[in-house]
């Protein structure tokens, strides 16, 4: 069976010939599970592994100096909304942290409106079609391109403490950032759509709403002002007949129907030691609706536990949340350095090997 028919077939709560497969690392755990298995190139691990998605983005050709892409495990400097990100070194190796938010002082939409937004053609698409052929050379994957959020990029530019109280006291501050997001994150996506002549199969979005006990806002003022233009990046996509895909760490339970309601099929990452994220509930409540991608702890399975372990709980987790075929087994964030390469092949093992459904 073809990848991507994997993929549709789980979108529908079909079995296929088995569950579809995903992965995420951090360049240390990627690097070091390489060198563990003898494989030089990036395509030959994912296949290797048994990976049914693969990833595809522009080619930066705007203004020298900046960084085409935001977030921790993004490049250090200025990216191209003005955020400027500094590396943090830990003991398995780094990530990057906010040291500047650009718009931290702002206290007009004037400003707002007159900042130095970042144009849809500091991005050159011409390559998808050749690249995603190259993909697909002997087998169809699922492709995805990532569209971006309307939560955490407009915090990254303000700075979160100010974003969260611009959504209560000065909610045309926090609107206009958000609105100009969003804009170029939908154009991005529909350039990059038209570019890839077809051969885009999901879009994603997303942006980080929860903590390990609950949201990071109220659902009501998520509603309110970040709904509408999250709907832009899920709903706009799903009704041209696209795959929908949607990241947040963290307990977002009050909020997964309303994501239902505008669209979204995958939800990611499924971080089961976040309150009410546990698969049994999830599966319980929106099972029938959504499919589950990731859900196999970072923060203590994978670091801490043997592969025996590992084996046992992937299992588990295919059984509860796969059992109809409505799931992508996958790690619940990217797995980080602090986890061995038997530990990672523990995964995709079992998600190769084991059927839910027998």
């Amino acid at each position: 069976m073809e990848p991507l028919e994997r993929i549709i077939n789980s979108v529908k709560h079909k079995r296929s010939d088995r569950l579809p497969i995903d992965y995420i690392a951090t360049p240390e755990a990627h690097n070091s599970l390489k060198k563990h298995l003898s494989i030089e190139s990036d395509e030959e691990l994912l296949r290797y592994l048994g990976v049914d998605i693969r990833r595809v983005t522009g080619k930066y050709i705007g203004p020298k100096g900046l960084i085409p892409s935001a977030g921790i495990n993004a490049n250090p400097g200025t990216d191209i909304f003005g955020v400027v990100w500094a590396p943090k070194r830990h003991k398995f190796g780094s990530y990057n942290e906010i040291v500047y938010y650009p718009l931290a002082e702002a206290k007009t939409v004037k400003e707002i409106r007159e900042y130095n937004w970042p144009s849809i053609d500091w991005f050159d698409f011409s390559h998808l079609k050749k690249e995603i052929a190259q993909i697909n050379k002997d087998k169809r994957y699922a492709v995805m391109f990532f569209a971006g959020g309307s939560f955490e990029t407009p915090w990254y530019i303000r700075g979160l403490e100010n974003f969260l109280i611009d959504l209560v006291e000065r909610p045309e501050i926090a609107e206009a950032i958000i609105s100009h997001v969003t804009d170029f994150y939908l154009k991005r996506a529909l350039k990059a759509i038209e570019e890839s002549n077809g051969q885009i199969t999901i879009i994603g979005s997303g942006g980080d709403l929860g903590t390990q006990k609950g949201m990071m806002i109220s659902p009501e003022l998520w509603r309110k002002y970040i709904k509408p233009y999250s709907a832009k990046l899920i709903r706009t996509f799903k009704d041209m007949g696209f795959i929908t895909f949607y990241h947040s760490c963290g307990s977002i339970i009050p909020i997964i129907d309303d994501l239902i309601e505008i669209g979204l099929d995958i939800l990611d990452p499924i971080q089961p030691k976040a309150k009410g994220m546990d698969p049994e509930n999830l599966k319980r409540q929106f099972g029938d609706k959504l499919v589950f991608h990731g859900g196999i702890d970072v923060q203590e399975l994978l670091p801490f536990e043997t592969p025996e372990e590992i084996y046992k709980e992937t299992a588990r987790l295919m059984e509860i949340l796969g059992s109809d075929g409505g799931y992508i087994v996958a790690p619940a964030h990217a797995i980080q350095g602090d986890t061995t390469p038997e530990n990672i092949m523990a995964i995709y093992n079992t998600a190769k090997e084991y059927l839910p459904w027998k």
